[in-house]
């Protein structure tokens, strides 16, 4: 059993930077086994969206439109992590962000929410 547990979030202003943490608890990086962890977020009266995901093996990432150029995900095996850093905020980044794993992030789904198997608990990112 996987648990994904996240942190980072907070209020900034407009233009600030957070990084969001998401710690993988009961999976551990090791050649062959390597997985999609991605990053969602949904906002109140909006549909859950992926935001960026990243290929545990080799690194792959990938981003939406949205926020491609402001944000950066990346892996750390070592400390079984998996960051989002987020510059350039904007309002319409607010929201909850959650961090997923599955087993392929090629073919879209790094942000199909229905084929991800582990799901964090999420953290609040307000920006105002």
């Amino acid at each position: 059993h996987v648990q994904l547990v996240e942190s980072g979030g907070g209020s900034v202003q407009v233009g600030g930077s957070l990084r969001l943490s998401c710690a993988h608890i009961g999976y551990t990086y090791t050649s062959g086994n390597s997985v999609c962890i991605s990053w969602f977020r949904q906002a109140p009266g909006k549909e859950r969206e992926g935001v960026a995901g990243i290929v545990t093996g080799g690194g792959t990432q990938y981003y939406a439109d949205s926020v491609d150029g402001r944000f950066t995900i990346s892996r750390d095996h070592a400390e079984n992590t998996v960051y989002l850093q987020m510059n350039d905020l904007r309002p319409d980044d607010t929201g909850t962000y959650y961090c997923a794993l599955g087993r392929q992030c090629r073919g879209g789904g790094w942000s199909s929410s229905s084929t991800r198997e582990y799901w964090g608990q999420g953290t609040q990112v307000t920006v105002s």
